[in-house]
């Protein structure tokens, strides 16, 4: 716990067996109380690496539901168990767990309601190995939604998050996407709710091992993002109505 509160980390998985037992040694166990596993139907021994390393929670999908189907399973199993604090850590070891106490403090002391690990602060994001057209699209992606959510975030697209449990009890996640695009459609429910958000420099790790997705579905992505701000400032205007946005009763500030 930090500060009283339950700090649980969730593990989307999807053939993460070569770097799954890498990911969870790093994690501080100082600080979190409890990890969530859940097995995207992989083609390899995740499942297997998860129980010998004695995680506490393994939930396996029978069938492929996708990145976002994957998060919306673990953060109701995290919900369910009691959690304050939810950290989404992938197990590919992209994003270094060295940096969850960063993440978890300022929710923990009531600073932020979420908090995102950037891979755009500082100048490591082309050195750690993104490719320069991803690089590209990011930057691009995150003006174009700065401007249209209002927003000065560093980055939009990163997969290293955490979340107040209000923030995951009041947004209307099963409305969102199965695919990549559910983050994206994620902190805009966050951002259309007045929730806080904070961000941590994090260095980027690209490898072999290292999940990504690839141009065409990347291409797939970015017209995603740009739907989910043309939806969000409509539904801002008041000129139209979207299921992700339109459950949501704004926090007042």
């Amino acid at each position: 716990m930090l500060n009283g509160k339950k700090v649980v980390v969730v593990m989307p998985a999807y053939n993460a067996a070569l770097t799954l037992e890498k990911t969870y040694q790093e994690i501080p166990f100082h600080i979190v109380d409890e990890v969530i596993l859940v097995d995207d139907f992989s083609k390899d021994n995740t499942i297997e690496i998860a129980q010998k390393l004695g995680i506490q929670h393994i939930i396996r999908h029978e069938k492929n539901k996708g990145y976002g189907g994957n998060q919306k399973t673990c953060y109701a199993k995290a919900l369910e168990i009691g959690a304050d604090i939810v950290v989404m850590l992938h197990p590919d070891y992209q994003y270094t767990p060295l940096l969850l106490e960063a993440m978890v403090s300022p929710i923990a002391y009531g600073v932020y309601d979420v908090m995102l690990g950037s891979r755009i602060l500082g100048k490591g994001a082309l050195r750690g190995g993104m490719p320069l057209y991803k690089y590209v699209a990011n930057r691009l992606l995150t003006f174009f939604e700065n401007i249209m959510l209002n927003q000065k975030l560093s980055e939009y697209h990163t997969g290293y998050r955490a979340f107040s449990r209000k923030v995951l009890e009041k947004l209307p996640l099963h409305h969102n996407s199965d695919d990549f695009v559910f983050d994206n459609e994620m902190l805009g429910q966050i951002i259309y709710a007045n929730f806080e958000i904070g961000e941590v420099s994090c260095p980027t790790k690209y490898f072999k091992e290292a999940s990504s997705i690839n141009f065409k579905r990347s291409i797939k992505y970015g017209l995603g993002v740009l739907r989910v701000c043309f939806c969000f400032r409509l539904q801002k205007w008041g000129l139209a109505k979207f299921k992700i946005f339109e459950d949501i009763q704004p926090e007042r500030k």
